[in-house]
């Protein structure tokens, strides 16, 4: 994406600290500087204010979640060199936020992300959070297993969600894994959480109450024409083959051989539902409704599964 001609008020820093105080006046200048730039937003923010406050937040060492009462604060002359530093970052680079700052937040949970991995941002943290009910009981769910962990964050919540289980992280990176062992870590999940190097279920030993995945699923075509932000993530995590579905494929057809009776399948397939559906027409599959936005996780059930072939 060619990137517009810069502002004075970009290229002038010494002119923007002057003219701007408070914690608000920088998300508001930042907001309208990413609006002006072009920036995409999609990775962990939808829109530029909420980025810009992430930003803003993180460089002044306060939580995302800090409250507005806070915004009239005033800047020392360090914070806003500090902000504005970051601020420009963005806009220069293109890079996600999550990369600039090396934290992620993903089902009320802080991660550690760099560009080994992807940033989290599946729209499956809301039914983690809610244990999947009706579908799963709870306290039932004993061994989870999570496919293309990346960042460990699938897995890390659902050790969380289901307190009683074993889950296990498979991905084929070891550079990702070594980014989710920071994050089961610092969660304290050590001895819960078991990390894997594995394609799918090549490693996989064993069955599960639950198998989940936010796996790659995008075709070349639409992988060519993302917007600059993704290019600064692993390729590795998007690429699915010629229809976006390799890994998912592979996913259907192994589940059964490692789910118990009453268990569960979770697949997002993101822009591949199209696909997708056009490829299992008659898969009885359910899908989830988000109450926070996306419509492109299914839900399957191990009887259901019988059909598929390996």
């Amino acid at each position: 994406m060619e990137q517009k001609e810069k502002t004075p008020a970009v290229q002038d820093m010494d002119a923007v600290r002057q003219s701007l105080d408070t914690v608000g006046d920088y998300i508001r200048w930042g907001a309208s500087r990413f609006q002006h730039a072009g920036l995409h937003f999609g990775h962990g923010t939808d829109n530029a204010v909420d980025e810009a406050a992430f930003l803003v937040l993180h460089a002044l060492h306060l939580p995302p979640d800090t409250s507005e009462a806070l915004y009239p604060a005033r800047l020392t002359a360090e914070e806003k060199s500090t902000v504005l530093a970051l601020l420009k970052r963005r806009i220069d680079e293109r890079r996600p936020a999550a990369y600039l700052t090396g934290t992620a937040w993903f089902a009320g949970l802080s991660f550690r992300v760099d560009e080994r991995v992807l940033v989290p941002r599946s729209p499956m943290a809301e039914w983690i959070e809610r244990q999947f009910e009706p579908w799963l009981e709870a306290d039932s769910v004993s061994r989870v297993l999570d496919i293309g962990t990346g960042s460990g964050c699938l897995a890390v919540a659902c050790a969380l969600a289901f307190p009683d289980a074993q889950v296990d992280a498979v991905d084929i990176s070891k550079d990702a894994l070594a980014v989710a062992r920071v994050n089961i870590d610092a969660h304290g999940l050590t001895h819960r959480v078991q990390l894997l190097q594995s394609d799918v279920f090549a490693g996989v030993h064993g069955d599960y109450d639950l198998i989940i995945s936010n796996p790659p699923y995008v075709d070349p075509d639409t992988i060519a024409a993302l917007p600059a932000e993704y290019q600064h993530e692993p390729e590795i995590g998007f690429a699915a083959g010629d229809d976006g579905l390799a890994v998912v494929h592979r996913i259907l057809a192994g589940s059964a051989a490692h789910l118990r009776p009453t268990g569960l399948l979770v697949v997002e397939v993101g822009c591949g539902r199209a696909a997708f559906t056009q490829a299992y027409p008659r898969l009885p599959v359910t899908w989830l409704e988000m109450a926070r936005g996306g419509d492109d996780v299914f839900l399957l059930h191990a009887d259901d599964l019988d059909g598929v072939a390996a």
